[in-house]
């Protein structure tokens, strides 16, 4: 790490929330992970979620190994203005898959409702033939 770290205010963090110029802060430090978008095992979909906001529970919550947080300081760049920040900070949650209306359990619940009496029905007829005398 630099001896005297450059000190970067939000603002100019935020703006590097792109795959070819991304900027994340973590614990008050600033990297620029731009380089390593590629190669992050969780993909670049990660760095971009977490870019413009403080990343520091999403990173937290993954829990990184030893060898990851002692790679974040070839991309250090310096510290966060704290004074910067925005006084409201509104969580925004790391990506997920998108809403597949047809996954959800209420949708499994209404499939199940509209098949369980098409089920008994058909059983009953089934067993009214089969055991029926001639």
């Amino acid at each position: 790490m630099a001896s005297d770290p450059k000190i970067h205010s939000f603002e100019e963090v935020e703006k590097h929330n792109q795959t070819k110029d991304c900027w994340l802060i973590i614990s008050g430090k600033v990297y620029d992970v731009t380089p390593f978008m590629d190669d992050h095992p969780g993909g670049y979909e990660v760095f971009l979620s977490a870019s413009g906001k403080d990343a520091t529970n999403d990173f937290e919550d993954v829990g990184h190994s030893d060898s990851a947080r002692e790679m974040m300081d070839k991309y250090y760049i310096g510290e966060i203005d704290s004074s910067t920040f925005p006084l409201k900070h509104v969580y925004i949650p790391a990506q997920q898959a998108p809403y597949n209306p047809n996954k959800s359990p209420e949708s499994v619940i209404k499939i199940l409702l509209l098949l369980v009496p098409i089920l008994i029905l058909g059983l009953a007829l089934a067993v009214r033939h089969f055991t029926k005398k001639d």
